[in-house]
């Protein structure tokens, strides 16, 4: 099979990760040394698609780094219901890999008029969005021509975690960093974690993840709907079992997320009881294997999932006969109000 467009991108993402962490590091001292100086109260996300879902990691890494409650935009209520909210001790992180759809930016302008300081993660640096911000954080990911995101959703990834290591102080999470690269790298050489005769017959699913894991689900979901047609919902393992969980009696598939972290334990009990019902797991892992010389930092675990998913799926999609560069009805840039 020829390699498709999002192969080739998601096959970029370990150096344009390791680009990225070098160019950045004056502009994430820069950022964090106005954003101690601000001393906000609160970090209010605004993304959509896979921005958004990228914002959820975003949400748990600096809750459990720094303390800081952590809320996500309802774009609709400044767009369409026409209020504005009051933001003046608020962070405003933006995340847009194109920085151009009017939602986006309608919001930032309306968050800095009450007060917000607004930093941009955004790709195109040449963009409105990085020209309206008080900060901008470059991704770096380069061009993105593939309709399913994927080194951008992971350049973003690794964005919040370099912004949050400097901002916490966190020398772990700074080592995790150095490493990420070459651990990226080597996951790229692994074998597959989901292959086509785990989904070849699977119409609808259910991604089950907790705290990290969950944070990232909600991408795996979208990517198993756009590449793969997969009917897929992300859910946190523990709201899984208030109710959905019923699902399992219809023979439910479930993709389960596996993170070794603080969640770890009572995840697992959720999963069991799910197999314990008879539901259908296939779960994905960050690989503690690796040949790099350090094991990854559990934080920066769901980025080595997502690459290997992506990846995964892209050669599953092609093994289905469908065109993973060309999901039916779907643009590149989305521009929403």
């Amino acid at each position: 099979m020829s390699q498709s467009l999002m192969a080739r991108e998601a096959l970029q993402a370990p150096e344009q990760i390791r680009r990225q962490l070098y160019e950045n590091q004056n502009t994430v001292k820069d950022i964090v040394t106005r954003v101690k100086k601000f001393a906000p109260k609160m970090v209010y996300l605004i993304g959509r698609g896979s921005s958004d879902h990228a914002g959820v990691y975003a949400k748990y890494l600096i809750e459990t780094e720094l303390g800081i409650p952590v809320c996500a935009a309802a774009p609709s209520v400044s767009t369409l219901f026409g209020q504005a909210l009051q933001l003046e001790h608020a962070l405003v992180i933006c995340i847009s890999q194109s920085g151009k759809s009017p939602d986006i930016l309608h919001q930032v302008k309306q968050a800095k008029k009450m007060g917000a300081l607004c930093l941009a993660l955004v790709n195109d640096e040449s963009s409105p969005l990085a020209e309206l911000v008080d900060q901008v954080l470059p991704l770096k990911a380069g061009p993105e021509k593939a309709v399913a995101a994927t080194k951008s959703f992971l350049c973003t990834l690794s964005a919040i975690a370099s912004l949050v290591a400097e901002w916490a102080d966190s020398k772990e999470l700074a080592l995790g960093l150095q490493n990420l690269p070459a651990q990226l790298q080597d996951i790229v050489n692994q074998e597959v974690k989901l292959a086509f005769n785990d989904l070849k017959d699977v119409k609808h699913c259910v991604v089950l993840g907790r705290g990290f894991g969950y944070a990232i689900g909600r991408e795996l979901a979208l990517k198993l709907k756009e590449v793969c047609g997969i009917h897929a919902e992300a859910f946190s393992s523990a709201e899984f079992l208030h109710g959905p969980i019923t699902l399992v009696a219809n023979q439910l598939t479930l993709v389960n997320i596996e993170i070794e972290d603080e969640t770890f334990e009572h995840h697992k009990k959720q999963v069991d009881e799910v197999i314990r019902r008879g539901g259908q797991v296939l779960t994905l892992k960050g690989s503690n294997q690796s040949p790099a010389e350090e094991q990854v930092y559990e934080r920066l675990t769901p980025l080595i999932i997502m690459l290997r998913f992506y990846l995964d799926i892209e050669f599953v999609a092609q093994q289905m006969g469908l065109n993973p560069d060309e999901p039916v009805g779907l643009n590149k840039v989305t521009q929403t109000l």
